[in-house]
């Protein structure tokens, strides 16, 4: 990382963005036989046949006048797809977003110098702030280096989302407010926001022209914990984030009016340059066991996070951090990114400060003190009430698989990610008894202002291996030969969706042409299959790799029946984090990850059997 920063002074972070190539629109008959294909794993021959024929209607008639007009449309933007996904995934949606769409992951500091310790949490969450600080002054300056696959550089422009951003409520539609600025481009906001036991406050981390030290860092960090420790909790106004998005519209309007004042100090917080949060829990963890402190991340105390906030840099009392994001303004990638420079900094310095322990007269922090009144306390408690009933629902099952890794994989010619995607629906296959229609996320950052694609892993030829290897009179030989076959179709599906060649935002896009024109939902959205197989945000399991680095993170599930699966690659392991609703009786995140373990073994076992 160190010699990619030293290089990345003749780069800068953002040089390439007007040179990416614009979103491709890709061809409607290409779509739609991919489209077809995907579907069926879930259909009887008579339901296919029936899908087939509204497919082709479609193709015919329809499909060809709205694929003419996405393409016009495309004419004349660089990214056709841009405003409206973050519209239709995000901004239009109206459950609460903190829970439902946030996603959130631990730092991977515990397994090295700082693991669990009480009395720990504000000494190292001085020195893991002052890295995110160095890393927000490297991308001020452009300094963080461009992405690039081979010698080809990815959208950037994620990157400006990580700080000073924030999502606002609005009655229909939420809105995004990004108030980073990098050094050319002028002045940014130099505050961040930290909540503890129901209260906020701030500070400036620049001083007479120098960002603080860890030290002076301390001193604000201290000075906030024992107030809070000595004085009574604040009312939390944090927890109204944590609300159905149109009732925290509603009681953020009201707040607003009971007082004018309100709104600057919410204007302060979105402003921010990230907020931290000080939990008083002290979850377990160790580095084979997340689920304790995936859990605490994801649905912790609501008081004290901003559920809108880009970034909410989380502590607990035993010094161990995490992060919890808006999905919104950007995916994980960008906080992979982060997360793996601060661990690398303080991996380094042995989870130490080595420079100067003085601390120069700072102002101390700011409380920002809103004014309330009953109605204000009242929807406070509705929205803790209504998100602690929901977060007790979720059940998060989050372990390092150590018997073998990345190396193991690729010493066997196999692509680790297919490899656990894999492992993933034979797992899905054995707890059901059926196939289980499946997201994986593809990155589309080779095009300008380019994010994820669907990839739909649950392919015909992964469902012909998982049935092989139950049935016992198949042979070795043709389980690994299906399994191959089911390799290298994903590996095909994977490399098309991140060149443009996917068909799940294709299909959106003629969606949301034929509702901006006035015209009724085409039959090809309405059809059971659409959903059955995923379609409209139906996937049962909804998955991402989060990397090859020692980041992990989790999301909940897309539907109540089904699963958030979500692992990292290393070397010697995969880390597997997978979430479920309680509530559902058929769902089960331990026994899914158990199998999934089982299914790595079986998978080598088979590439391994000498009976081949």
């Amino acid at each position: 990382m160190e010699n990619q920063l030293a290089k990345s002074t003749e780069e800068r972070t953002f040089q390439y963005q007007d040179s990416l190539p614009s979103l491709p629109v890709p061809s409607l008959e290409e779509s739609l036989k991919k489209y077809l294909e995907s579907v069926k794993p879930f259909a009887n021959q008579e339901e296919y046949k029936k899908t087939e024929e509204i497919v082709q209607k479609f193709q015919s008639g329809i499909g060809e006048k709205l694929h003419q007009k996405l393409l016009e449309r495309a004419k004349g933007k660089r990214n056709w797809l841009e405003e409206w996904w973050l519209n239709v995934a995000y901004l239009d949606v109206r459950i609460p977003s903190q829970l439902n769409v946030n996603f959130a992951g631990p730092a991977a500091h515990f397994e090295h110098y700082w693991p669990p310790k009480e009395g720990t949490q504000l000494e190292r969450g001085s020195i893991t702030l002052w890295h995110n600080l160095n890393y927000w002054q490297l991308l001020r300056k452009e300094k963080v280096p461009v992405h690039k696959v081979g010698n080809t550089p990815l959208d950037m422009n994620q990157f400006r989302m990580l700080f000073s951003t924030c999502k606002v409520p609005g009655i229909t539609r939420d809105s995004i407010m990004n108030y980073f600025r990098t050094e050319s481009e002028g002045r940014s906001p130099n505050h961040i926001v930290v909540l503890c036991r129901g209260r906020a406050f701030v500070f400036d981390v620049i001083h007479e022209g120098c960002l603080v030290t860890p030290p002076e860092l301390l001193r604000q960090l201290t000075y906030i914990h024992k107030k809070c420790h000595s004085e009574p909790d604040g009312p939390g106004i944090a927890a109204l984030t944590s609300e159905e998005r149109t009732r925290w519209a509603k009681a953020r309007e009201y707040l607003i009016g009971l007082d004018p004042e309100n709104l600057a100090l919410l204007e302060k917080i979105q402003s921010s340059l990230l907020v931290y949060s000080m939990e008083h829990s002290s979850p377990h963890v160790t580095p084979e066991d997340y689920s304790e402190i995936i859990a605490a991340i994801l649905i912790g105390d609501p008081t004290v996070r901003w559920g809108d906030k880009s970034y909410n840099l989380i502590s607990f009392s035993n010094g161990v951090f995490g992060c919890n994001c808006d999905h919104a303004p950007f995916d994980a990638m960008i906080m992979v990114n982060i997360s793996y420079y601060v661990d690398e900094k303080i991996f380094q310095n042995e989870g130490r400060w080595k420079g100067s322990e003085k601390v120069r007269d700072i102002p101390l922090p700011e409380e920002l003190i809103f004014i309330v009144d009953e109605k204000v306390l009242n929807d406070i408690n509705q929205a803790k009430a209504q998100y602690l009933r929901e977060a007790s629902d979720l059940q998060i099952a989050a372990y390092a698989f150590t018997s073998f890794g990345k190396k193991l994989t690729k010493n066997k010619m196999l692509h680790p990610d297919t490899f656990i995607q894999l492992a993933l629906q034979l797992a899905y296959y054995r707890l059901h008894g059926h196939p289980g229609c499946c997201y994986e996320t593809a990155m589309t950052r080779h095009f300008y202002h380019g994010r994820t694609e669907t990839m739909r892993s649950c392919t015909v030829e992964a469902v012909r291996w998982c049935q092989s290897m139950q049935d016992p009179s198949v042979n070795l030989h043709e389980r690994q030969q299906k399994m191959l076959q089911a390799f290298a179709k994903h590996n095909k599906m994977m490399k098309d969706c991140s060149a443009g060649k996917g068909f799940d935002r294709h299909l959106l896009g003629l969606l949301l042409i034929a509702k901006e024109e006035g015209l009724p939902v085409p039959e090809l959205f309405t059809d059971p299959l659409f959903s059955k197989s995923g379609g409209g945000g139906n996937f049962v399991l909804s998955t991402s790799l989060v990397g090859y680095l020692r980041v992990q993170g989790v999301v909940v599930p897309m539907v109540h029946n089904g699963y958030g699966f979500f692992y990292h690659i290393r070397d010697d392991r995969f880390v597997v984090a997978c979430s479920a609703w309680k509530s559902c009786p058929e769902t089960d995140a331990e026994k899914l990850v158990q199998l999934t373990f089982c299914a790595f073994h079986d998978m080598i076992q088979l590439m391994n059997s000498t009976h081949l």
